[in-house]
């Protein structure tokens, strides 16, 4: 039987769950390829044969997207399956309507059908677009989970940039743990907040297996997206972040709008700094598109540790970097901060960044004037530390969840700047919790 021949567009991440779901056991399909976007240092490599399975005796190989048209047409690929988050609409459809020139058809994968059912209850929290507040959503429900006596465990969204075969199933339970999977910057943002909080993390590549690990340890499967991904495990309480700061976005990106309409609560976080005609227009958006959501209103609730420092000094503000890449954000939670505390200025790092952080900038010119923590490897790790001492501030300001000193080496004191859900009213968001409880028993 000739066997349809299939690229995966990919960002090393929903690709894999996906071809492991619908593709590795499928005798009619071959892929030829997954190709990588986003982010940087995840192609030229090999998607490895014990994941891939005994079809793929070679393993499958990963290639940049912009050679996407010369593997198409050497290959003779029939398919082209896109399988990344975080675009419009409209950066999907343009790189559908090259495919389908080529000659391939251009597809996008069902969220249902690549959903994995679980013996737990699970909840899941997804968002429309990078940078919504998803991670304190997930504090916030670990916190409510604890407080009613259940064992919850966190399984994120994956970020495989590493040796792919070693990162099949991973389960970080100390920093020891982190340090051992040789964590970048962007895991340690999501793992370590679980881990202060006493919380164990799964994840990696095989969503079947971590289930099946995670299944052991815990009453309830909390699943902490990833970008605006539609979750990997079919939820029993599905959570959608939607950020008033980006009103409209909620209908116009790829999937955050499936995460938008398939949502059973909708969490309008950031109302304190956002417009109130913005809040206003994301929440008649959610009546119009999906009414039987239920829409609570939150704050991020922003802490500083010694804001004192902060006054009257020159600061640099460095933010989540997903959140300013192709998040799209222009501050964060660090620069409301700095700017709260009265800093006196809050420095351009822009003129200071070098190799990979400029590069950061060129692609990403909504950044300006917020320094990225970009940290996929040492190398970026090194021009991250050679950009924060070369610009002109008395004092960094940490905006991510993590605590840098433990990734990188400054002269320059660092105020950590924290951020935690609050809901207006109080006890929305544990309502919706016990009655899925109740029911899934």
């Amino acid at each position: 039987m000739s066997r349809r021949r299939v690229v995966i567009m990919g960002a090393a991440g929903r690709d894999f769950h996906n071809f492991n779901v619908l593709f590795r056991e499928a005798q009619g399909y071959e892929v030829v390829a997954f190709t990588a976007a986003q982010i940087p240092d995840i192609e030229d490599r090999t998607y490895p044969p014990s994941l891939a399975g005994p079809l793929y005796p070679q393993g499958i190989p990963i290639e940049p997207e912009e050679e996407l048209e010369a593997i198409v047409k050497d290959r003779a690929v029939d398919e082209v399956w896109f399988a990344y988050s975080d675009v419009s609409h409209e950066y999907v459809m343009h790189r559908g309507s090259r495919v389908v020139g080529w000659g391939p058809s251009f597809g996008i994968c069902s969220a249902v059908r690549t959903m994995l059912r679980s013996t737990r209850p699970v909840i899941a929290v997804t968002a429309v677009r990078t940078g919504a507040g998803k991670s304190q959503t997930t504090r916030f429900l670990a916190r409510i989970l604890k407080d009613m006596g259940r064992k919850a465990v966190v399984v994120r969204h994956p970020m495989p940039y590493g040796d792919l075969a070693a990162q099949a199933c991973q389960r970080f339970a100390t920093y020891e743990d982190l340090d051992r999977h040789q964590c970048t910057i962007e895991e340690r943002e999501e793992y370590q907040p679980h881990i202060d909080n006493g919380f164990v993390v799964f994840a990696g590549i095989d969503y079947a297996e971590i289930l099946r690990e995670a299944e052991k340890e815990a009453d309830v499967i909390l699943w902490d997206g990833g970008n605006n991904d539609t979750p990997f495990f079919r939820p029993d309480l599905y959570l959608t972040v939607v950020d008033p700061h980006r009103p409209g976005h909620e209908l116009s990106y790829y999937p955050g709008e499936t995460n938008f309409l398939l949502a059973d609560l909708i969490v309008v976080n950031k109302v304190q700094t956002a417009d109130p005609e913005d809040v206003e227009e994301v929440l008649a958006n959610a009546r119009r598109h999906n009414p039987a959501a239920h829409a609570v209103l939150c704050r991020s609730a922003i802490r500083v540790e010694g804001a004192e420092r902060l006054k009257g000094r020159r600061v640099l503000v460095v933010e989540d970097g997903p959140t300013l890449t192709h998040g799209g954000m222009s501050r964060g939670a660090g620069w409301y901060a700095a700017r709260e505390a009265g800093a006196a200025e809050i420095v351009d790092p822009r003129p200071y960044a070098v190799g990979s952080i400029a590069a950061t900038y060129e692609a990403y010119p909504n950044a300006a004037g917020i320094l990225p923590a970009m940290g996929y490897g040492d190398e970026q790790i090194r021009e991250l530390e050679s950009t924060i001492e070369a610009a002109p501030a008395e004092v960094v300001v940490e905006g991510t969840p993590i605590d840098l000193s433990r990734v990188l080496t400054t002269k320059k004191p660092i105020v950590r700047v924290r951020y935690e859900l609050e809901e207006l009213e109080a006890g929305e968001i544990r309502r919706e919790v016990e009655r899925v409880l109740s029911d899934r028993g």
